[in-house]
């Protein structure tokens, strides 16, 4: 069938083609048909939506696809029934239990990027994944079809560092002082970072407030040969583009396939041509990795993943118990980074990770000896070296150099919580704090997020400031404290935990 192209301006997450009753009866089609749209030039795939917001003779194509593909109204394309894809045939083989062969991977990860597995079939692939798992073959396999089907990026300086953290800690700025005390080294590190899922801020949203995070896989490559490193949302570059798709399917079902977990992660390093990698696994109640055995085994699969991608990888084990400084949510992070990295003070946990972190990216890339590096670390971040990188790394992805703490916008709208009772904080419950803060409007609301007064530990007398909400409109101001009302985010308790009596 030929057809006329009509843009359509309407968003709907999936590549969707609008055609006409009519059209689809004569074509014999029907709702959610996977179909090709051929041009002298490329194929692409989308499910059928009919409806009469197209005339006879028409397609409609949403911006999904205008994002990806570019088609100019009334383009003359050729419209065919695609038909099931072989992998359909290979999901159901993983959903058996079966291995699968590094053929039958590609062809699955391929057909993703292409669109010829619908949202159906990919939940289906995922869920296969969580039920069966996936031996380190199959692992490899995946993280390298997931990289190899998008862009890949050649930096003409070695060697390539790389940090990432499996996350589930709020308050984790942590990358924005690790970066440039790297880079200021004389390391290349090029970190790519992701926006928030589930947390109040991810490290994209933090360094947004500085700098803009959105640019292209060229414009990653000048500033990184230039100064040696960037802070750059991963998301707006084709960097293993199946990830994005499946990440929207495990987000769905709330499931994390720790398989597909290790090859997310690792294949956007092996994009990005990282020589040596550092994971860090935040461990401790309330993060997605509890117990110190679990962290171990995760930490080996990550170092033989590594081994058979040709990277050299380390894993550090981090607290995880609460969350890192004193501020959740993009601006208020900002804030509180920038002040560290200006003064070479700051929070304990946020110095002790982030100095922690660094020095072991200093010893892999050689230019601290063995149990040198965070010392190291420590005289790069409080000689002003780390502020005067992170100063470079900001005017080159188009921000203000000279920007301070004072100058970053934060919500407006507070409330305060104070102590019931006089005692010792014993916890501080991170899904509770993340919860919170994003029912507080972060991290699309940047100056949205939570205060904290006090960590684990300290003292507290009754009346005393526990943590200060911030918003920036009384809407999201008051649904955050009912949420704090329903939550106990933070536990105050004496010495005496419990008495029990004689039985």
């Amino acid at each position: 069938m030929r057809a006329k192209v009509k843009i359509l301006d309407i968003e709907t997450g999936r590549f969707m083609v609008v055609i006409n009753e009519e059209d689809a009866k004569r074509a014999k089609l029907h709702p959610e048909d996977l179909i090709k749209i051929e041009t002298a030039k490329r194929t692409i795939y989308g499910d059928v939506v009919i409806s009469n917001m197209v005339q006879p003779g028409e397609i409609g194509v949403t911006r999904d696809i205008m994002s990806t593909y570019a088609f100019s109204e009334g383009e003359m394309v050729n419209v065919v029934p695609a038909g099931t894809p072989e992998s359909v045939r290979y999901v159901k083989k993983k959903m058996n239990g079966q291995k699968l062969k590094k053929v039958e991977i590609e062809a699955i990860v391929k057909d993703i990027v292409d669109r010829k597995l619908r949202d159906i079939e990919i939940s289906s692939f995922v869920t296969s994944l969580e039920i069966n798992g996936l031996d380190m073959d199959e692992i490899a396999w995946l993280t390298m079809a997931m990289a190899e089907t998008g862009d890949m990026l050649d930096i003409d300086r070695k060697p390539i560092m790389d940090v990432h953290s499996i996350g589930g800690v709020p308050g984790n700025k942590t990358n924005v002082l690790v970066v440039p005390i790297v880079a200021a080294a004389g390391l290349t590190i090029p970190k790519t970072s992701s926006r928030a899922i589930t947390s109040a801020a991810g490290t994209a949203d933090v360094v947004e407030v500085l700098a803009p995070v959105t640019h292209s896989l060229d414009e990653i490559k000048r500033i990184v040969e230039k100064i040696g490193a960037c802070l750059v949302w991963g998301g707006a570059l084709n960097l293993a583009p199946a990830d994005d798709l499946t990440i929207k399917a495990e987000r769905a079902l709330s499931i994390d396939p720790r398989g597909l977990m290790l090859a997310s992660i690792m294949s956007k390093k092996y994009a990005m041509g990282s020589q040596y990698v550092l994971i860090d696994i935040p461990t401790g109640e309330g993060v997605k990795v509890e117990t110190i055995e679990e962290a171990r085994s995760l930490a080996k699969d990550f170092i033989e993943l590594g081994k058979r991608l040709g990277q050299y990888v380390e894993t550090a084990i981090t607290y995880g118990g609460q969350p890192i400084g004193h501020t959740v949510g993009p601006a208020l992070e900002a804030k509180e980074a920038l002040e560290t990295i200006m003064t070479g003070k700051g929070p304990g946990s946020l110095v002790e990770k982030a100095t922690g972190l660094a020095g072991i990216l200093l010893e892999m890339g050689g230019v601290a000896p063995a149990g040198m590096g965070k010392k190291m670390a420590k005289e790069i971040l409080e000689s002003g070296k780390a502020y005067e990188k992170l100063k470079e790394i900001i005017a080159e992805q188009g921000g203000d150099p000279n920007i301070k703490p004072d100058d970053i916008p934060i919500g407006d709208k507070t409330y305060t919580f104070v102590a019931q009772t006089s005692g010792y904080v014993t916890k501080i419950d991170n899904k509770a704090i993340a919860t919170i803060a994003r029912a507080a409007g972060a991290p699309e609301d940047k100056g949205a997020g939570i205060l904290l007064h006090v960590k684990v530990g300290e003292k507290v007398k009754e009346g005393d400031p526990l943590f200060t909400i911030h918003a920036e409109s009384e809407v999201r101001l008051d649904q955050a404290i009912i949420q704090a009302r329903r939550m106990e985010p933070i536990r105050i308790e004496g010495m005496v935990l419990q008495r029990i009596g004689n039985i």
